[in-house]
């Protein structure tokens, strides 16, 4: 069966942060599979192992390596590194992120800088390592940041987090308004509510779980590997003129005014 050439990013060196758990694993190893010379980062020195394992048995030349983009210095090296064994880098991916759940009226300043340093700051400064590669290069690049539904709509008792996903959205339409002269394309993808480790707590089983379902469309939530088409397609070819954009995977959660089934 033919297949359409324009998802092809074989041959391409991928860095995907946050790439040893939750979304950024699945991304990254699906991008593995497509073909990409694949780079995980992370801070956590055993799961960077565990992956690095994964990412071995799909082929020789992919790499994990320690990145805690919260640190300017490390994401530092982590670039020095990766030129240092690939030589170029043509896709980021910004999918490492954390969270914290609490009243607005009482979250602390150093949970809410803790919270903006990673998921704003260090995608920011990470895009920013990416670009200053990908500008001298040929065929410049492509970033995917990871956004979210609460990007767009007000999230309970996450006001940082959902300050620092609304940020990201507004970055990515920055960045790929300013980065376009140089052939360097910076979108982001919007996940609906996909289980992780960060937020598993807070769906699995409870009154915020179940109304998250009755409000979602497809009456489920997100399988992590239902992002990976979206993330090869942004990097791609075939998304050659897309640039500042959000994507949303939600399950349509976010075209709901009323929910099809309306609690008694």
């Amino acid at each position: 069966m033919p297949i359409y050439e324009g998802f092809d990013i074989a041959g391409r060196t991928a860095l995907v942060t946050g790439g040893t758990s939750g979304l950024g694993r699945a991304i990254a190893l699906g991008m593995a599979r497509a073909g990409a010379r694949v780079f995980v980062g992370s801070r956590d020195a055993a799961k960077v192992s565990d992956t690095a394992a994964e990412l071995a048995a799909i082929g020789p030349d992919h790499r994990a390596l320690t990145l805690d983009v919260g640190e300017a210095s490390s994401i530092e090296n982590a670039f020095s590194q990766i030129m240092s064994d690939a030589g170029e880098l043509d896709i980021l991916v910004n999918a490492a992120g954390i969270t914290h759940r609490e009243a607005a009226i009482t979250v602390s300043l150093e949970n809410w800088e803790r919270i903006i340093k990673v998921n704003l700051t260090g995608t920011f400064l990470c895009s920013q390592a990416a670009a200053r590669i990908m500008k001298d290069q040929t065929g410049g690049g492509a970033i995917v940041n990871i956004a979210s539904i609460g990007s767009f709509v007000g999230l309970n008792d996450v006001p940082a987090y959902g300050a620092s996903k609304g940020a990201v959205m507004q970055l990515t339409s920055a960045l790929g308004t300013d980065w376009a002269p140089y052939n360097i394309r910076v979108n982001a993808i919007a996940p609906g509510v996909f289980p992780t480790t960060l937020n598993r707590k807070f769906i699995d089983g409870t009154a915020r779980g179940r109304w998250f379902l009755n409000h979602t469309p497809m009456r489920r939530f997100g399988e992590h590997e239902e992002l990976v088409g979206a993330a090869i397609y942004l990097c791609s070819p075939a998304a050659s003129f897309v640039t500042g954009e959000t994507l949303v995977v939600d399950g349509g959660f976010l075209s709901v005014g009323v929910p099809a089934v309306v609690p008694e």
